[in-house]
């Protein structure tokens, strides 16, 4: 299939070097020179404009939005001229999913078919293969699964309902990221200070061979301990947050529901800021390593 795709970050050059090479043909825009070129060196079509953009695509477009939630709102208002009744919008960026119900609405006055795509898997997985949570149109999502299944590892789609429950759903994912990588964090800081002089590395290795809490999260931390030494002396203490977690936090409240870990691990992040510590180290570092996140203090 044909599509266009906005957004050359380190997510979107890796999915659209992947849907290539699944026999896709990709036109590619991203608001920064900088952007431009590095999607020019990896061999992608990257067009100067998204005027340009438009017309190197099908009458009947596809375009797939790989932006912060932040752009999202500003990139729709500049690429609507050139939609046409019928075209199909993909929203593969984390929004909050009342902005895109919201958005929706409008893109359907208008006639376009609108999904939402939570992708999960970081960088890593946007090249090989991530895990895509949809929704929206069903019909716009039963033309472009061919795109879905590419960009996807096996078997690792699906499709949740009306506008928002895909981003919704990625949502949640990312609250309860936040919980499990809080819970590594705090235990492996009791190892570090406990009587025995443990290996770290040595105990991560252990617990991710067919342990209870074997993960991609403690092999990822495997990987920060052997790029970064476990003391994690050059990593941040301080750890970045983005909206998905406080979100999930909001809407477990407004449904008056308990969110505590998730809150908690929020409120650490926050805190963090001001007083860094080896937990934080931890964050910082699978952050990096899933996600290619700095591990430089701010």
């Amino acid at each position: 299939m044909r599509l266009g795709y906005i957004g050359l970050g380190k997510m979107g050059i890796n999915m659209c070097l992947l849907l290539r090479e699944h026999g896709h043909e990709v036109a590619a825009w991203n608001r920064s020179k900088e952007g431009k070129q590095r999607g020019r060196e990896a061999g992608l079509r990257v067009a100067d404009s998204l005027e340009e953009l438009a017309l190197n695509l099908p009458e009947r477009k596809i375009i797939w939005l790989m932006v912060s939630h932040g752009a999202v709102g500003k990139i729709l208002k500049s690429i609507l001229p050139m939609l046409n009744r019928g075209d199909i919008l993909v929203d593969g960026g984390n929004c909050f999913y009342k902005d895109t119900i919201r958005r929706a609405k409008i893109l359907k006055k208008r006639g376009i078919k609108f999904l939402d795509a939570g992708v999960s898997g970081g960088p890593s997985g946007a090249r090989r293969g991530a895990a895509i949570m949809v929704g929206g149109d069903k019909r716009a999502y039963e033309k472009i699964l061919p795109i879905i299944k590419a960009a996807s590892a096996a078997g690792a789609y699906q499709y949740f309902g009306s506008h928002g429950a895909g981003h919704f759903v990625k949502m949640v994912h990312n609250g309860i990221e936040y919980g499990m990588m809080q819970a590594i964090a705090e235990g492996f800081s009791v190892l570090k200070k406990s009587p025995f002089k443990l290996k770290l590395k040595q105990v991560a290795g252990l617990y991710n061979n067919r342990s209870v809490i074997e993960s991609r999260l403690v092999g990822w931390l495997i990987s920060g301990f052997e790029r970064f030494g476990e003391d994690l002396k050059n990593v941040s203490g301080s750890v970045a947050h983005t909206g998905e977690g406080e979100w999930a936090i909001k809407t477990a409240k407004r449904f008056g529901l308990p969110a505590k870990v998730i809150e908690d691990a929020f409120k650490f992040r926050v805190a963090s800021a001001k007083n860094p510590n080896y937990a934080g180290k931890i964050l910082s570092a699978l952050r990096n390593q899933f996600g290619g996140h700095s591990v430089k203090n701010s």
